[in-house]
């Protein structure tokens, strides 16, 4: 793991590297990106077919064949161990709770000569959400991107997920029963994006596309931004630590790992004023990774995109925090809503001891749909606002187009407009 101090003279290009992390090279795929959606986009069904043959290892029968059967989804759910379906439900609870709370509302405003102002919040009529599979199956990530959907009012919600092997993990069957999914699609990757951007005779056109994938998954959400809207463009996962004196370093080392453990590619960055911490949480990295079952895959990510950096004070720490944006930030210091105002940049900000990154994961409430690679410097969180959209609203009493005409017909005219310009003065005369 990675060793950076603040007071090293090379220090600054080292912290430059780190900032790279989130770079994808959407370049070297782009062309077979293309060339997946092109096909999609003209011969529908029959290329997803094509698709999943290739890269999911089976043959669809039939167009048929390509969905997910309701009554699936429920014997799933009805199998489900009572424990695991009560942590589900409490999971959507809580979620559905916290995401009700982002609700914006409608609204007028009433002047005094008769006009009227105001913004309609309305939900698109359909969503598309992709569900990664392949490597892990994570029924937490469709909660976590139907659920404000659900919320935000979205009449027609479509779900599309890999299915290596034509199998599909039965507690996300059960989650999407839970959903009250009922168009659910055995479709991954590119492909997935494709259909639901332009539509197959099978799987409808969505009007916004949101949850996480890979680099061709990324980048398929990329090019189909304008055909339909998107949430964002995700990579690899990460975590940010800011440790004082104070933090436990068995807990730093285990959250390091819990973002590690997703794969190769995923960061683990650790800030702390700290030379002790620092010391014995690399030491308590090695006495835990022993112990996963994902030992392998958490190891690499600790080893080649993980770092620990010693700064000189909690202001130093959170500049270079800031700098970082990271996906998942843990406050992990003695008077974590002290520091709270002076972070800037993070997907999700996890405060104290006793709230570690996992529990944002599945059941806190807010939303795991992160920025990632230092974009949280412009992206939210996914949230209701994915699945709505604002028009204004004006209404134009006389006395108020009498009051604001001439200054817009002299706007349109300095502008060369002269039909609008016309548009308002012809009711100035009336």
């Amino acid at each position: 793991m990675k060793r950076l101090n603040s007071r090293d003279k090379n220090f600054e290009a080292q912290f430059a590297e780190l900032l790279k992390r989130g770079a994808m090279d959407i370049d070297a795929v782009s062309a077979t990106v293309k060339s997946i959606l092109d096909e999609i986009r003209h011969e529908g069904n029959s290329a997803l077919k094509r698709h999943i043959a290739r890269f999911d290892g089976w043959k669809a029968a039939d167009d048929s064949a390509l969905q997910i059967d309701p009554a699936e989804m429920k014997s799933a759910y009805d199998a489900l161990d009572g424990n695991l379906k009560e942590a589900l439900h409490l999971a959507y609870e809580r979620i559905y709770s916290y995401h009700q709370k982002q609700m914006p509302k409608s609204w007028l405003d009433f002047e005094q000569n008769g006009s009227v102002l105001g913004q309609k919040v309305t939900p698109v009529d359909r969503a598309g959400l992709y569900i990664p599979g392949g490597k892990a199956a994570y029924p937490s990530s469709l909660l976590m991107n139907a659920i404000p959907a659900i919320v935000a009012g979205v009449e027609e919600i479509v779900v599309c997920t890999p299915t290596p092997g034509d199998e599909v993990n039965s507690l996300l069957l059960g989650a999407m029963h839970l959903c009250n999914i009922t168009k659910a699609f055995k479709v991954g990757g590119a492909s997935a994006i494709g259909a639901m951007a332009y539509g197959t005779e099978t799987i409808p056109k969505t009007d916004v596309i949101t949850g996480p994938g890979n680099i061709f998954v990324a980048t398929a959400k990329k090019l189909v931004f304008g055909e339909v809207n998107i949430d964002m463009i995700a990579g690899p996962s990460e975590i940010g630590i800011i440790a004082d004196e104070s933090a436990d370093p068995r807990y730093l080392a285990i959250d390091l790992l819990s973002q590690a453990e997703h794969d190769e590619m995923a960061s683990s960055l650790l800030i702390t004023t700290s030379e002790a911490v620092a010391d014995a949480t690399v030491e308590e990295i090695e006495k835990a990774l022993k112990t996963l079952d994902r030992e392998k895959i958490a190891r690499e990510s600790i080893d080649k995109r993980g770092a620990v950096i010693v700064v000189k004070d909690l202001d130093e720490a959170t500049h270079f925090m800031n700098r970082i944006a990271p996906e998942h930030l843990e406050l992990m210091v003695a008077n974590p809503f002290e520091l709270l105002p002076k972070i800037k940049h993070a997907g999700a900000i996890f405060m104290g001891s006793y709230t570690p990154e996992p529990i944002g994961d599945y059941i806190a409430g807010p939303n795991h749909t992160l920025p990632t690679g230092g974009t949280a410097k412009f992206y939210s969180p996914l949230n209701v606002e994915n699945f709505l959209k604002k028009s204004s609203i004006i209404a134009m009493s006389k006395a108020g187009i009498d009051a604001l005409g001439e200054a817009c017909a002299l706007l349109a005219q300095t502008e060369g407009l002269d039909a609008h310009r016309k548009s308002v003065e012809i009711r100035l005369k009336d």
